[in-house]
């Protein structure tokens, strides 16, 4: 089986009032999309916890993960290199995170992660989904 996740995150004043969300499909089809609230945090913050909410999920609601390859598109830089291995992880608090990615990642048959442009579409609707989210959270 094969699962693909878009994932984003998003802050507010960085660090602001922050969010992240992910959308999780199999093929074409859209099988979960989720906003998580993160209180006051970075970006990067949000952009590792989306990716963690996302891979969390799947763990917990796909059954046979050990057989399932997961590609992860996410729209940050600094995140997929940090997770490919092509840069070093300096933050502390984001150290933390990174490790509990690869720590959920041994957990499928295979993982990628990929950068996108901001401007894919499905990244785009995993990012309205956010802004509408913190919309709401600050108004």
């Amino acid at each position: 089986m094969e699962i693909i996740i878009y994932t984003d995150g998003a802050s507010r004043g960085n660090p602001g009032k922050s969010a992240s969300g992910f959308a999780v499909y199999e093929g074409e089809k859209l099988i979960k999309e989720d906003v998580l609230y993160n209180n006051i945090a970075t970006n990067n913050y949000a952009e590792y916890k989306a990716v963690i909410g996302a891979l969390t999920w799947c763990k917990n609601n796909l059954k046979n993960i050990k057989e399932i390859n997961c590609t992860v598109y996410s729209d940050s830089q600094l995140v997929v290199n940090q997770l490919n291995r092509a840069y070093k992880v300096k933050s502390e608090r984001i150290l933390e995170l990174y490790r509990k990615v690869n720590e959920i990642a041994k957990d499928f048959k295979g993982i990628k992660f990929v950068n996108v442009r901001r401007s894919d579409p499905k990244i785009e609707r995993v990012d309205k989904n956010i802004n509408l989210f913190l919309d709401d959270r600050i108004n």
